[in-house]
């Protein structure tokens, strides 16, 4: 006897459709309707029909096979056979992150064709993948995070089934996998929550419409469903960690935080099952509460993304200004967020116009992720250009050498690490033509603010700025791509190898410049950075090399003197004690 049940508060009769059937359903406590029934198999159509309107999806739904607006199909989680049971993923401190989408990773676009770069991957030195979201969103293409059923894996990259093989044979490989899930709003089209029960407010304001209600009358429930979702991907599709999406727009003011009740019932969920978890926040508020142990008044959660060394080593590389990129530029920035963690740290921001951020002081560098390139410093560019298109070859190389030298858990972007020559574009596939329409207007107006013209920013709609999104591995061999890679792999290796370069203890590190002849010198243990961001060679002073060789430089013939070291213009090196 299989069972089915739904959330609807409010409602005054639901009904079960299976197959062609319909059942009314048994109302329980706090709002729950139950239905026990020999037709609710594993592999069954079902919907829900609430106040006597149309079948709808389950809000839970574990497979839509059909799409957002089909019905939902019960999923048996026991059938499938995994061989991981051993399997304990590394720990953060000693991860290289590759991010990738699963719908341009490679030609397939899908959780099969995925699998056939795990060799590649785990070569390259990568130790764990990060995934962006999954879950069911509109249409065939997307970048997930306007997704609508959050418990069903996206039916076009291989559903539910295809999902576990990729993490099966990712722990096969000794891989750890790492989910995106967007728990602060749902997609425009296909949401169907809020015709079930309150799960948004209208309190509070997002950049994507009304707030999840979390914090309001009748919320229990609502942080239950997406707590209990977070559950369902670390236990039935055992994912070894969750990177959540812009935590800054999930609004709570309970005493008890969202983050960190979820936080909680992770740490729980880890010890039944005797496998490391960890949590991953994207935060815009550089609020270090969200990373500290709750015994010291934070959230717990293990982990955030540090967009203020993404920010301050783009600027410097690039020079750019625009936006946020205001706040940055400065050697002086990069040189803060390597030995500090952060640079807004309670310090006034000209781009935000108040007081931003708080200290990182007591934190471990091994709890920042630090990148050069991420999917959204990638693709929310007006064409998608990635920092291979924007600078030289050798600043790229500088730029890859801070990310891996640096004191954060260092995270690449698909294709980073040979100079991809695709963009990453955003691209969207909304059935509903307004809503296409309303989304390549909205994408049009926002880049013509800055200056673009409308006519050449790419269609989110057009399958084309899909498929020009895709990577194309066939350059990975040819040159410039090949020595890109080659020193992406040296870095890795390096980072394996030299302990000092995993190190998380901030105070370890120290960071000369000069911001004028703009060159750079880190030290972490021992350890030199050398960096000359420079158009023109020069000597770069660097007293006490006595004893030190370098062991990785972006130029041949690059050697040091006992008080300095000549180097190139946009030149990197990395020099060790003998």
């Amino acid at each position: 006897m299989g069972f089915l049940k739904v959330w609807a508060p409010d409602a005054k009769r639901v009904e079960a459709k299976i197959g062609v059937s319909r059942f009314a359903m048994e109302r329980r406590e706090k709002g729950w309707w139950m239905l026990e029934s020999p037709m609710a198999a594993h592999g069954a159509g079902y919907a829900f029909i609430v106040g006597g309107k149309e079948p709808l999806p389950d809000p839970r739904s574990p497979w839509q096979p059909q799409g957002i607006h089909g019905p939902s199909r019960i999923l048996d989680h026991g059938k499938f056979l995994w061989t991981d049971s051993q399997w304990q993923p590394p720990p953060l401190s000693s991860a290289i992150i590759y991010e990738l989408h699963v719908g341009t990773f490679t030609p397939e676009g899908t959780f099969a064709g995925a699998s056939k770069k795990l060799d590649y991957l785990k070569d390259l030195g990568i130790t764990h993948v990060e995934l962006m979201p999954v879950n069911t969103f509109s249409g065939s293409r997307g970048w997930g995070y306007d997704g609508v059923d959050l418990f069903a894996p996206h039916e076009v990259y291989g559903g539910p089934e295809g999902l576990k093989t990729l993490v099966n044979a990712c722990h096969e490989k000794g891989l750890a996998v790492i989910l995106d899930v967007v728990y602060n709003h749902l997609g425009p089209s296909g949401n169907y929550l809020g015709r079930f029960g309150p799960y948004f407010t209208r309190r509070y304001a997002t950049p994507w419409g009304e707030a999840v209600n979390l914090d309001g009358p009748q919320s229990d429930e609502v942080r239950r469903f997406f707590i209990d979702n977070a559950l369902m991907w670390l236990r039935d599709y055992h994912m070894d960690a969750l990177r959540i999406d812009a935590v800054h727009a999930i609004l709570d003011i309970s005493a008890i935080h969202f983050l960190e009740q979820l936080a909680f019932e992770v740490e729980d969920l880890e010890s039944c099952l005797g496998r490391h978890l960890f949590l991953i926040a994207e935060s815009d508020l550089n609020d270090t509460r969200v990373i500290r142990p709750r015994a010291l008044g934070g959230y717990g959660i293990h982990a955030q993304w540090n967009e203020d060394f993404h920010h301050a080593l783009h600027a410097a590389l690039t020079g750019d200004q625009d936006g946020y990129y205001q706040d940055f530029g400065h050697l002086a920035d990069l040189a803060k967020v390597l030995t500090k963690g952060l640079v807004y740290d309670g310090v006034y921001s000209k781009y935000r116009r108040h007081i931003h951020g708080r200290s990182a002081a007591g934190l471990s560098g091994n709890q920042f992720v630090g990148c050069l390139q991420n999917h959204d410093q990638v693709g929310n560019r007006a064409k998608g250009e990635r920092i291979s298109h924007i600078v030289s070859r050798n600043l790229v190389k500088a730029g890859a050498a801070l990310v891996f030298t640096a004191p954060f858990v260092p995270m690449i972007f698909q294709g980073e690490e040979w100079g991809a020559s695709t963009p990453f574009q955003y691209f969207t596939d909304h059935e509903d033509p307004d809503l296409g329409k309303a989304v390549r207007e909205g994408r049009r107006s926002e880049f013509a603010a800055f200056g673009w013209d409308p006519e050449e920013i790419p269609d989110p709609q057009a399958e084309e700025t899909f498929f020009r999104s895709k990577l194309d591995w066939d350059e990975v061999q040819r040159e410039p791509h090949a020595e890109i890679l080659e020193w992406h792999r040296s870095l890795i290796e390096l980072r394996r190898r030299m302990p000092a370069l995993r190190d998380g203890r901030m105070e370890r590190t120290s960071v000369q410049f000069d911001e004028d002849a703009r060159r750079l010198i880190m030290k972490r243990g021992a350890v030199l950075v050398v960096c000359n961001l420079a158009e023109i060679g020069q000597r770069v002073p660097c007293p006490g090399l006595d004893g030190m060789k370098i062991v990785l430089a972006s130029e041949p013939g690059i050697s040091p003197k006992s008080d300095g070291i000549w180097m190139p213009g946009h030149a990197v090196a990395v020099l060790a004690g003998e």
